[in-house]
């Protein structure tokens, strides 16, 4: 009987570990949802208390967590700083490209130099040839893109948050916007907030947590109205491959694909004399 009693604390000992554990993780994704979800006079200044007392939280819980989620919380910092409005003019276009590679990078740095670890990696070849399976992966993406996207900018009026564009400089201005931003989410999101996540949870409660700010980024960016019935399964399906595949390189090319669709409906959503070939 003593036994069976030791054997059954034993096992709840991990789970009530893991419990605590996920109480400053998801305190940190719900900040996210303050400083990028929500537009109230209030909701970032709530977003930093929140993060502020999640980073408290998890120094007491655990400090190899909390190590973690300071450079997560580093990141959200640095682009809370900025508006993530679609602006593509050239200032803005410069400011946004520099706050968001600072995100990415000082995370690693501190990461690679202050802590002395390689939690954050950023896997472009992995030497494995993609299968028949991962290419055709890329041909449904297109086929969703087709599908959905129309629909979803055009009748949700979601395209309007993008800027009318008719010069060729604008077009261009555009699309290594739309571009950047699915690189570097890759690399943030995934690379960075993900993989640093996964140290702590199973991958599918990292994943949960990872997708929570990447959904709340994309909402401030610009996928408003339903647009979270989207990006919050794609941002799930993003950390996915990328674990089933351990490949940045190929979740980068899923994700150039669904924006170039993303880039193509904004154009013709402004100008509908321009691409005439969705259907919504």
């Amino acid at each position: 009987m003593h036994d069976t009693t030791r054997a059954t604390d034993a096992a709840a000992r991990p789970r009530a570990r893991l419990a605590l554990r996920l109480v400053p993780a998801s305190l940190v994704s719900a900040s996210a949802v303050l400083l990028f979800g929500l537009h109230t006079p209030v909701s970032i200044p709530a977003g930093y208390l929140l993060l502020g007392f999640a980073l408290a939280t998890a120094f007491v819980i655990d400090r190899p967590l909390a190590h973690d989620l300071a450079l997560v919380a580093l990141g959200l910092l640095l682009i809370s700083t900025i508006s993530l409005a679609a602006n593509i003019d050239y200032p803005n276009m410069a400011l946004m490209g520099t706050v968001l590679t600072l995100a990415v990078l000082l995370p690693y740095l501190v990461s690679r130099y202050l802590y002395r670890e390689r939690a954050i990696r950023f896997p472009i070849r992995t030497g494995r040839p993609w299968t028949s399976a991962a290419l055709g992966y890329l041909v449904v993406v297109i086929a969703l893109g087709y599908t959905i996207l129309p629909t979803y900018f055009i009748r949700s009026g979601a395209f309007q948050n993008w800027p009318t564009v008719t010069a060729p400089d604008e077009i261009g201005r555009l699309f290594v916007g739309v571009g950047f931003v699915g690189i570097w989410d890759e690399l943030f999101f995934i690379c960075t907030v993900f993989a640093l996540l996964r140290r702590h949870f199973p991958d599918w409660l990292a994943n949960l947590l990872q997708a929570v700010i990447f959904t709340s980024f994309l909402w401030e960016l610009g996928y408003r109205s339903w647009g979270p019935l989207i990006t919050f399964p794609f941002a799930l399906l993003q950390g996915f491959t990328f674990a089933l595949t351990k490949s940045l390189g190929y979740v980068i090319v899923v994700h150039l694909l669904f924006d170039l669709v993303v880039f193509l409906v904004i154009v013709h959503a402004h100008t509908p004399a321009w691409l005439p070939i969705f259907l919504y």
